[in-house]
């Protein structure tokens, strides 16, 4: 899934545990959602989740599980850059997002479903949950905090790093899945990271 730079300024409202509350379940149903699109067509997508899908798919080991696992280390990290309180929403978001990935497929099943109708609802699923996460101080991934911990420490740009990352995961991908899904599933990521860019104020929110 796709990640996003912190803001440099704060956030011009506050908002208050409820809205939180409601921003991170909205967020995480989301993310989950996209993840029962993605595993149902066969598809990848990038960061943290691609890589637990990746592994998935490699040893059959359910991606819930893999995902949250996955995550752990990063929270460190998470903490060291950007503090308790971003830690403390990011671990209750990726536990939620992890839980609804393994409940929802009992509850929706697909008889039919067209890849490039199933991209594009991947791509909107996981762009409007991500920004309801950043919205409220959270993330999903830890590959862009690694990122931004690198551009710290070095001075080479987070944006490269999450890049690299996400070319690496479609390049492995290409050895596990049909070409022609690892295709739709770019088309997936491009749709999710233009709902972002459009429509997240970098300015306004808090990653």
């Amino acid at each position: 899934m796709p990640e996003i730079s912190p803001p440099a300024a704060p956030p011009e409202t506050k908002h208050s545990a409820l809205d939180d509350a409601q921003g991170l379940a909205y967020g995480s149903f989301m993310a989950a959602l996209s993840v029962v699109v993605l595993t149902h067509l066969g598809f990848v997508t990038g960061q943290t989740a691609g890589i637990a899908l990746l592994i998935s798919y490699a040893t059959g080991w359910d991606w819930a599980w893999v995902f949250f696992v996955v995550n752990i280390p990063f929270y460190w990290v998470g903490w060291k850059r950007f503090g308790t309180t971003f830690v403390a929403k990011s671990l209750f978001a990726v536990t939620v997002t992890s839980a609804l990935a393994a409940i929802l497929p009992h509850y929706i099943s697909f008889a039919e479903l067209n890849p490039l109708l199933g991209a594009v609802m991947i791509g909107a699923f996981t762009g409007s949950g991500l920004i309801a996460l950043f919205r409220h101080g959270a993330s999903l991934g830890g590959i862009g905090i690694v990122g931004l911990y690198v551009q710290d420490a070095t001075g080479f740009r987070a944006g490269w790093v999450q890049l690299i990352v996400d070319a690496l995961i479609f390049a492995l991908a290409l050895l596990l899945l049909d070409p022609v899904a690892v295709g739709w599933s770019f088309l997936g990521a491009l749709v999710a990271n233009l709902t972002i860019a459009i429509n997240h104020r970098r300015d306004r929110y808090i990653v």
